[in-house]
């Protein structure tokens, strides 16, 4: 596989938050955008509420990939699945004078139709977050609990 790029530009707007955009999401719609905006988590000195934060944005990184990749392998193992969800949590704690994200806890939600189906869904949830290449590139632990849900 050859290398791919992801562009992100940032700029300061004022106080502790920017705006975050990438000129690859750009839409056609000239009232749509391809922007959020980001900031200090309210944690942190002068920190700001209700904003992405970069802690949100690489907890968010983990969780979306999960799904994604859990896509990918339940459509090529031809899981009949109804729905996935999931609840992440990253942990922030200081380490040896330094601020790291040390933690990862997803907790994902995959309803299925059949019993029959339930081991080979875990399964399945487990090579994806196996196989996800943001948790792969990071040194945080990853922690799943995996809930199966039955819908006739």
């Amino acid at each position: 596989m050859e290398k791919h790029h992801y562009n992100v530009d940032i700029k300061w707007q004022q106080d502790r938050k920017g705006m975050m955009c990438s000129p690859e999401l750009a839409k056609e719609d000239v009232h749509s955008t391809n922007c959020i905006e980001v900031a200090t988590p309210p944690e942190f000195l002068k920190g700001m509420p209700n904003i992405w934060s970069p802690e949100h944005l690489f907890t968010a990184a983990v969780s979306s990939c999960l799904m994604t990749t859990f896509l990918a392998i339940a459509e090529n193992s031809k899981l009949d699945f109804l729905g996935f969800s999931c609840k992440s949590k990253g942990v922030l704690e200081k380490v040896d004078g330094k601020y790291l994200m040390t933690e990862v806890i997803l907790e994902p939600t995959v309803t299925i139709k059949e019993e029959k189906d339930r081991e080979r869904a875990e399964r399945i949830l487990q090579k994806s977050e196996a196989a996800c290449l943001i948790s792969n590139s990071i040194k945080s632990k990853i922690t799943m609990e995996v809930t199966i849900k039955i819908e006739a």
